[in-house]
């Protein structure tokens, strides 16, 4: 990954935290940083932090098509999704973060955190939500929109053109590893053979 994606993913995690008195000091910074981020910076900057503020409350508490919790994209309100937050945590550990943040692991500001450090494998796991997230908030209007455009510009390949291409993407699911299980003894196909 290069330092100019973990800057976005850096920058965008900010962006999309509450905001709050350390956001509108820190706008300048974004966009010196991450130009990407310029038509969410000159939004902020525009508007007065209580609406801002009330804004985010109104586009991301409210509504689950607008979640901002990437394990919800995929499961949804299930048991599922326990143990996906679960493995998340064990993916911090596994790269000498320990997160002990007030939200859940899936808090797509603490994944672009983790990603601007150790790379952006969890976002591209849950691709499918993201782009998901980003269509639902350019169809509600929301300057947040171009936070997400500009997340999903720094993966690999490119972003669905609407909503039934992310709902594909979301059906095929993350690639599988099929690769050398033969060797062990595990079949990859069954065939059925006529008596």
């Amino acid at each position: 990954m290069t330092d100019r994606i973990a800057l976005v993913h850096q920058a965008a995690a900010l962006c999309l935290t509450y905001p709050d008195g350390e956001l509108y000091e820190r706008l300048p910074l974004v966009r010196a940083a991450a130009p990407e981020l310029a038509p969410f910076v000159d939004h902020a900057e525009a508007t007065a932090p209580a609406d801002l503020a009330a804004h985010y409350v109104q586009v991301f508490d409210f509504k689950n098509r607008h979640s901002l919790y990437l394990t919800w994209w995929r499961e949804g309100d299930t048991r599922r999704r326990g143990m996906a937050l679960v493995r998340m945590k064990e993916v911090y550990r596994e790269h000498g973060m320990e997160f002990t943040g007030e939200e859940l692991p899936d808090f797509l500001p603490a994944v672009l955190e983790f990603s601007a450090q150790a790379g952006p494998f969890l976002l591209q796991e849950h691709r499918s939500g993201l782009e998901l997230l980003r269509i639902a908030l350019t169809e509600h209007g929301t300057p947040y929109a171009t936070v997400l455009d500009a997340v999903c510009r720094t993966l690999p390949g490119p972003s669905p053109k609407d909503r039934a291409e992310a709902l594909a993407l979301a059906r095929s699911g993350p690639p599988r590893e099929e690769v050398g299980l033969e060797p062990f003894g595990i079949p990859l196909l069954v065939e059925e053979h006529a008596p």
